[in-house]
């Protein structure tokens, strides 16, 4: 009889989560520390990840941080070399990251600068796409085939709809729709080209989440709230474990025959 549970487990497996201290980074990486997965924990907020570091190995969970810049482009080869070399390659690559500029919030379709929107797309999708390439080629290398992990979005499937933004300072986001598109398909040619060697790579596509303004201590507006939650069939927002469970899910023996996939975790937002 086959152990069901027992697939959910990532014991004497090594997971790299990038973005590993963002709302949803903290959570996936907290995920697969309790499924048994030794955890490195990727990202720039160094004061934090040694906080979480801390705090997880206390509870005697195989969690370490490791300070690293997506936006660094010139350093990327080089610095996930470092992160293979000192870890041993990934059984699990989970980018969580969300690197941008400080003008972000500048990417309407009527406010964006050329520079800006170049900028924008180097640091993310550009990232995303290089970092997800050195993952699966160490995993090729290493022979044991993987699981790589991408952060997508509903707004790298739908358009955005502009009634949500009504009566707030928010709008649309040209960069942000750009990025997450151009993430979704690479994850497709990503998942034709390393089937071959065993390397499942999926795309997950939160909608909206409980929390803070990205890149900010904020809370979202809540009429923007109210707004965006008439729209989903289950009338709320998702909290970041509910987006951490679906990684673990991907990450795990459970999802063994799930490649080039594009799981919608929205609340039902796309279904309709």
């Amino acid at each position: 009889m086959i152990d069901y549970l027992q697939k959910f487990r990532l014991n004497e497996k090594t997971a790299f989560v990038v973005g590993g201290m963002g709302l949803i980074g903290r959570e996936v990486s907290i995920a697969v520390a309790l499924a048994g997965a030794k955890t490195i924990v990727i990202d720039v907020e160094s004061e934090k990840g040694q906080l979480l570091d801390k705090e997880m190995n206390k509870k005697d969970y195989d969690v370490s941080f490791k300070s690293f810049d997506c936006a660094d482009m010139k350093q990327l080869d080089n610095n996930f070399s470092v992160l293979i070399n000192e870890n041993s390659c990934p059984d699990i690559f989970i980018n969580c990251s969300y690197p941008r500029t400080k003008d972000w919030g500048d990417s309407s379709f009527r406010d964006v600068t050329l520079e800006s929107y170049r900028e924008n797309v180097d640091i993310h999708m550009n990232s995303y796409a290089w970092l997800a390439r050195l993952a699966a080629e160490a995993m090729v290398k290493n022979g044991n085939g993987g699981s790589i992990i991408q952060l997508g979005s509903i707004y790298g499937i739908v358009g955005q709809d502009p009634t949500v933004y009504e009566g707030t300072d928010m709008h649309e986001n040209m960069s942000y729709a750009s990025i997450k598109g151009g993430i979704t398909n690479l994850t497709r040619q990503m998942a034709s080209y390393y089937g071959k060697h065993n390397i499942r790579v999926n795309t997950l596509c939160p909608g909206g989440i409980s929390g803070h303004v990205a890149g900010k201590s904020d809370k979202q507006d809540p009429l923007f709230v109210k707004n965006y939650c008439n729209k989903i069939p289950l009338k709320r927002m998702s909290n970041p474990d509910e987006i951490a469970s679906v990684a673990l899910f991907l990450a795990s023996d459970a999802a063994s025959y799930i490649t080039g996939a594009t799981i919608m975790v929205d609340g039902g937002w796309t279904a309709i």
